[in-house]
């Protein structure tokens, strides 16, 4: 989606353009795809062309039906233009902040900085940064500092289609961590990589052990052998632990998704009919399998006191599930609107996960599906299933999570295009399309997104994933066969009682400290 089609005003009479030490020009003010301009009919006057990547951030101000939107650039320019018109004001101010987030929100170079606050045991390293080494990761990748690039090429080389053991997650509560990869390519052989044991072994803290937890079944991963896949060995790697904790992999869950639609659709069955075809989709044993995994990964790091290792057979699809749903029972950030849009970006975006394969295809596709698989999905309902059951705990509502599904098939923004970073930065999709976070980020957006019912909680969270405690997602798969008028006048009274609520509270308080007050000021002097 080209940003042009994103501009709601793209022309307005009547605009002042104020400068310090420069007279006002007024004029008509055009927003284009690249700049913001601002041109007069006066002799002599001088014309305005901003261009939006100069733009670092911008204020709204309304004094009556005036609206004004102060500019701040990055050649450390102020300037205020004062529109006539508040809706005009507010689509020409939305428009221009749809270029301030975006593509540049979540870069690796930005997150390593938070990384580096709480240890200097990691380091980024280029050594992708032509994708030659591994085509599904991005060109900079958190790495121990220890482990030069020489035997990250080792390592690639010893690990399916290149995707060498990378940091995920670091848990600042311990120290322990989080990482990815793909299976070790040990074939019937056995064989071994030093440079891969010690990439992994330099992540481990003296005198502790760690565990793989390999989201295969442990047949499936000895079948793996004879095609030259394969699993660590424990006499290789003395210190890991390796667990098995079977998730299914893409092609049974795409069959899943198809027999759960179908149930959905029918009309006609009884009770025990719907319940039975329900049951034979599956599709909640799947949430079941990757919610335990999750779960497993976060007692590790957070329970043990051990980091982890998690991989599958090609490391972009159930490894993926794993660390991003292990990082929202352990990191309240990662519970945030921003921080959740991080985590996707992540884990997902920038992590390989082949976005155009997997849903290219939803539950309608004819014919027997090569590659798509509904693995995103699964792991938004998983995120779902962790939202009923802690729905305090998150500043983001079901809204946000089902418009994530959309996008993810569908959208007019270019986040979830390509299958790598590499293939979306030859394709130019920063460049000729906007990004979702860009959208999301509007305070418009936002607003409608944001959870009513949300408090900061700082604790690690611990979803039940008991059968009972586990729901079908009506509002993914039933939204279409039901009205959601009831269900939206429900949502807007609760909005509506959660703002009284608050005020009514931050009336108490100010109430309180005007009491307190009194109470600490002198008495007056008694007249005699």
């Amino acid at each position: 989606m080209e940003f042009a089609e994103l501009i709601k005003t793209p022309r307005v009479d009547g605009v002042v353009l104020r400068r310090p030490f420069l007279p006002t020009v007024e004029g008509t003010l055009c927003l284009t795809g690249h700049h913001l301009i601002l041109s007069s009919r006066q002799d002599n006057a001088e014309e305005l062309w901003l261009l939006h990547s100069n733009i670092d951030s911008i204020e709204k101000r309304f004094v009556g039906s005036l609206g004004q939107i102060i500019v701040k650039c990055k050649d450390l320019r102020v300037i205020q233009l004062d529109i006539p018109g508040m809706e005009e004001c507010i689509n020409i101010a939305s428009s221009i902040e749809v270029v301030d987030d975006g593509w540049n929100s979540f870069r690796p170079r930005d997150v390593f900085k938070d990384l580096e606050s709480m240890t200097d045991e990691w380091r980024l390293s280029e050594v992708n940064k032509d994708s030659d080494v591994c085509p599904s990761y991005p060109p900079l990748v958190a790495v121990p500092k220890g482990v030069d690039d020489d035997a990250l090429r080792a390592a690639a080389a010893f690990r399916h289609g290149g995707r060498f053991p990378v940091l995920s997650y670091y848990h600042k509560k311990n120290g322990m961590v989080m990482m990815r990869a793909a299976q070790p390519l040990t074939g019937t052989n056995g064989r071994r990589c030093k440079e891969d044991e010690k990439l992994i072994n330099a992540t481990l803290r003296p005198g502790k052990r760690g565990y793989v937890i390999d989201t295969r079944a442990i047949n499936v991963a000895q079948q793996a052998k004879a095609k030259g896949g394969g699993f660590e060995s424990e006499a290789n790697y003395p210190q890991w632990r390796r667990i098995h904790k079977a998730v299914e992999r893409s092609g049974v869950l795409q069959e899943s998704l198809i027999k759960l639609v179908e149930a959905c659709n029918e009309q006609s069955h009884s009770m025990d009919r719907w319940l039975s075809k329900l049951e034979a989709s599956s599709w909640l044993a799947h949430v079941k399998e990757v919610l335990t995994a999750a779960c497993l990964a976060a007692q590790c790091i957070d329970r043990e006191a051990a980091s982890v290792l998690v991989h599958g057979t090609e490391g972009v699809d159930s490894t993926l599930q794993i660390t991003s749903l292990a990082q929202i029972i352990l990191d309240p950030g990662c519970r945030t609107v921003r921080g959740f849009q991080g985590l996707v970006e992540r884990e997902w975006v920038q992590a390989g996960h082949p976005f155009r394969q997997r849903c290219a295809q939803s539950a309608y596709s004819g014919g027997k599906p090569r590659h798509e698989a509904p693995v995103f999905l699964l792991f938004l309902d998983c995120v779902w299933q962790i939202l009923r059951q802690f729905p305090c705990s998150f500043q983001f509502g079901e809204a946000f999570l089902v418009l994530l599904f959309e996008h993810a098939y569908s959208s007019q923004f270019g986040t979830f295009l390509g299958n790598s970073a590499a293939e979306r930065a030859k394709l130019s999709v920063p460049e000729k399309t906007v990004s979702l976070w860009s959208w999301l980020n509007r305070p418009q957006e936002l607003e409608r997104l944001t959870n009513p019912l949300y408090e900061a909680n700082g604790l690690v969270i611990w979803p039940s994933v008991a059968p009972q405690s586990l729901l079908l997602w009506e509002g993914v798969f039933l939204r279409w066969n039901r009205s959601s008028e009831r269900l939206d006048e429900a949502h807007e009274e609760m909005v509506h009682i959660v703002a009284y609520n608050k005020a009514l509270q931050n009336r108490v308080n100010l109430l309180r400290r005007q009491l307190a007050q009194l109470e600490t000021e002198e008495p007056l002097p008694q007249t005699p």
